[in-house]
């Protein structure tokens, strides 16, 4: 009885503290916070954006509004990409934060030549396959701080401007600091990938208190409103201390470069590094103050395949751009038009040629400093042909084809062991809770014809490092926890991120600059925009705008890397038109609404090589804006 009693007044009790918290919770503020005027193009149409000079598009119409006032004031593409990147990190932080993934391309009209920058940070040196396995991780993690990557963007825009630019890191971050400082609005696309729940918010305060503070200034029981003003002010303190330490340079007489220098310097070396280092010692994870002071990326010489008089290039193979001239080479010299655009035939013709490539970059694609990748083989029209003609016309392949042997026509080289069965898990993909997600992508061309093609990424899933509004992402995911495997995890290495920039020459000249956030759906978008531009002679908003299609048919990208074998995913009014005849050949399709950003944001330019007039694109399916003055 006395239990009995006891258990009656612990469940009053109990009762009561609920009843309190739920009139505590009633009684708080709800609704809008502070808002701001704005005029939001998420999933509204565009029109073709057209200039004589010069042109950026972006991710958001800030950082696009960023490129174009440096190119106004005097400065380059280079200039330009660098100031957007940086104001995107700030107006689109939630999925292409400071200072993560950078994977870049560029364009140098004075050599003709498009180089390439390795943008993706390396693995920390006790990032190690035992590590993982020792803590009964068959996967890394995307909540924790093991999940962080070395950061990369800092390296690459330091890099870029000493080789290319002309302006100081101050002038470039002067946008990005005020937006910081003062808010701005948050949009569709800000709302939609941060829509959480009263659960969610809950759970991510308890968990990552700083990032749930960054983003609900302290009142995580409000959800997060359209136009309301988001402060970043910690990022803008951090983006200042960068600035005032080049300016300590340059007011001591220093040059311009030797200002960078102090940047990258204060970053990797300095003060950033030592509270990056201190809070990953101090809570668990990985990055050590040694492992930031040794970073460095490096150029490269860029991937190139041929489909037609156009050149498509790609970064190498710590990313998963060479899929795209892989995909078009296949295609070369199939009669897409006469199938007709986006027909049964043509969406399964394209959707064979992906799903080859896309074998192939589960085999070889790793990164070369650490995988023997052959390339050449890749790359080689002969090669091509091969796969081509491993094509099942009218009927899907239904599971993942096998990988090809590039090698037999490379010439030399050895890959690494491929993916076995037991890697990934077999199910239906479904939509899992994310706090940020999907990447951006930005490209300028200036008046000069230099152009740039930047695809930055990262989403704040793991805990930022507080104080300082600094997001290090969690591209460790895309490791496999296996040695033997050619993304497989070891320090040093760089996982196969999927953040792809492409860039396009037509008979020599620079065509096209172009790219988009998206996940495994990046290379599949590009290769859909390409061809509608040029076989089907759409112009290039009607050819970002039409509906896409995409395959599902292979491991994600991502851990667990789920697998989902014969499934495809068509936007509408696509789907019903062609849903039931792709299903007759044997594909799973999935119905996703118009303009669903699963399937990309595209944006791109083309330059006319004979008057250098420019066409910009942007995509509706997030708020990204193409703009030339």
């Amino acid at each position: 009885m006395k239990i009995r009693k006891i258990l009656k007044g612990v469940g009053i009790v109990l009762a009561g503290v609920i009843l309190l918290l739920g009139i505590g919770y009633l009684c708080l503020p709800k609704g809008p916070r502070e808002t701001m005027e704005f005029d939001d193009p998420y999933r509204t149409e565009r029109t073709l954006a057209s200039s004589d000079h010069y042109m950026a598009s972006t991710g958001t119409p800030w950082a696009t509004e960023t490129a174009l006032r440096i190119m106004r004031e005097g400065g380059n593409a280079f200039d330009a990409a660098m100031g957007a990147m940086l104001s995107l990190n700030v107006t689109f932080n939630q999925a292409a934060s400071f200072p993560s993934v950078a994977p870049i391309l560029l364009y140098n009209a004075s050599t003709g030549e498009v180089e390439s920058y390795i943008g993706a940070g390396k693995a920390p040196e006790k990032a190690t396959v035992d590590y993982f396995l020792s803590h009964n991780m068959k996967n890394v993690p995307k909540y924790k701080l093991v999940g962080q990557l070395l950061p990369a963007s800092v390296d690459v825009l330091v890099s870029v401007m000493k080789e290319h630019g002309t302006l100081s890191f101050s002038d470039l971050a002067a946008d990005a600091i005020r937006l910081a400082r003062e808010g701005f609005p948050i949009h569709g696309q800000m709302l939609d990938d941060m829509d959480l729940s009263f659960v969610e918010r809950l759970g991510l305060t308890f968990l990552m208190p700083y990032n749930s503070k960054v983003y609900f200034n302290g009142s995580w029981w409000n959800p997060l409103h359209q136009n309301e003003r988001l402060i970043l002010s910690d990022l803008a303190d951090t983006l200042q201390s960068l600035c005032d330490e080049e300016q300590k340079v340059l007011l001591a007489g220093g040059t311009r470069e030797e200002g960078l220098d102090a940047v990258r310097a204060y970053f990797y070396e300095g003060p950033i590094a030592e509270i990056i280092s201190e809070y990953h010692a101090k809570k668990g994870g990985l990055i050590t103050y040694e492992d930031l002071a040794a970073y460095e990326g490096g150029w490269e010489a860029p991937l190139k395949g041929t489909y037609g008089e156009y050149t498509i290039y790609s970064n190498q193979t710590w990313n998963q751009g060479a899929v795209v001239p892989m995909v078009l080479q296949m295609l070369e010299g199939i009669d897409l038009k006469a199938m007709g655009h986006n027909s049964p035939e043509y969406i399964h013709t394209v959707l064979q040629a992906i799903e080859l490539a896309m074998a192939d970059r589960e085999a070889y694609f790793g990164d070369p400093a650490f995988v023997d990748v052959p390339v050449d083989g890749l790359l080689s029209k002969e090669y091509a042909a091969v796969r081509r003609a491993m094509m099942t016309p009218g009927k899907a392949f239904g599971e993942m084809p096998p990988a090809g042997d590039p090698i037999s026509y490379n010439g030399s080289g050895v890959a690494s062991a491929v993916l076995t069965a037991d890697s990934t898990e077999v199910g239906e993909k479904e939509a899992a809770y994310s706090f940020g997600k999907d990447t951006s992508y930005i490209t300028v061309i200036d008046g000069q014809g230099n152009a740039v093609s930047l695809t930055p990424s990262d989403f704040p899933e793991s805990p930022m490092i507080p104080g300082t509004g600094l997001n290090l992402g969690t591209r460790m995911t895309q490791f496999y926890i296996d040695e033997n495997h050619v993304n497989g995890l070891q320090p040093g290495k760089r996982p196969r991120i999927t953040p792809n920039p492409s860039m396009v020459t037509k008979n020599g000249e620079l065509f096209m600059s172009f790219g988009t956030p998206g996940g495994d759906s990046q290379t599949q978008a590009i290769v859909q925009v390409f061809l509608n531009v040029t076989v089907f002679g759409m112009d290039l908003q009607e050819a970002i705008s039409a509906p896409r299609f995409l395959s599902l048919n292979w491991p994600d990208s991502f851990a667990p890397h789920e697998y989902c074998p014969g499934q495809i995913s068509i936007e509408e009014p696509l789907y019903s038109e062609t849903a039931k005849a792709m299903e007759a050949m044997g594909y799973k399709v999935n119905r996703y609404r118009e303009w669903d950003n699963t399937f990309g944001s595209v944006c791109a330019i083309i330059r006319d090589a004979d008057t250098g007039h420019l066409f910009g694109g942007a995509d509706p399916r997030e708020v990204s804006w193409a703009e030339g003055e």
